[in-house]
């Protein structure tokens, strides 16, 4: 059975711009594309698992959050395809959603189809939705202080077992 980190991408992959439909705005966040690299060389499958409500709230199309994404993996510069699977959640909170986070379904779907072993998975984000998708799923979950909240103000708002890290550069740097 495989191990595998299923990452949000504004805020934890990529500098959150609140709506992001230009792929000219994309800016990698430090180390990212050398922690993915070193992810991979231990063994980890890499998924891509983002909310994209800017799309049910009619700001942009899914093609528009498709090229941001392709745009940055042309900046992360590693052999493709990075990402073994992609959910993008287009659904706005208000509207009804199978895989939006806090949803584990996503997470789940992709344990069963490629045999991994939940107890090696991660999901790893910046807000309390990320989090909450992975202990639904069963899996550890890890929050990072490089989108939406500081050590500081993360502090409080962890749930029991929840790693707290700076980044994912530092995360990745305990993985085994």
């Amino acid at each position: 059975m495989s191990k595998a980190l299923f990452l949000d991408r504004d805020g934890t992959l990529i500098i959150d711009k609140d709506y992001l439909a230009d792929p000219a705005g994309v800016e990698l966040l430090p180390g990212v594309s050398g922690a993915l690299a070193r992810a991979h060389s231990l063994g980890y499958k890499l998924f891509l698992f983002t909310n994209q409500s800017g799309i049910g709230r009619g700001f942009y199309t899914l093609d528009d959050a498709q090229r941001v994404n392709a745009r940055m993996e042309e900046m992360l510069a590693l052999p493709r395809p990075i990402f073994d699977d992609v959910c993008i959640a287009p659904e706005s909170p208000e509207q009804p959603s199978a895989y939006r986070k806090p949803s584990p379904r996503f997470i789940i779907e992709c344990i069963a189809r490629y045999s991994l072993n939940a107890k090696e998975c991660w999901m790893i984000g910046d807000r309390e939705s990320d989090l909450q998708a992975g202990l639904r799923a069963n899996i550890r979950a890890a929050a990072v202080c490089s989108g939406k909240h500081s050590a500081a103000e993360w502090t409080p708002l962890l749930p029991p077992g929840v790693s707290l890290f700076p980044s994912l550069v530092e995360l990745v740097a305990t993985l085994t």
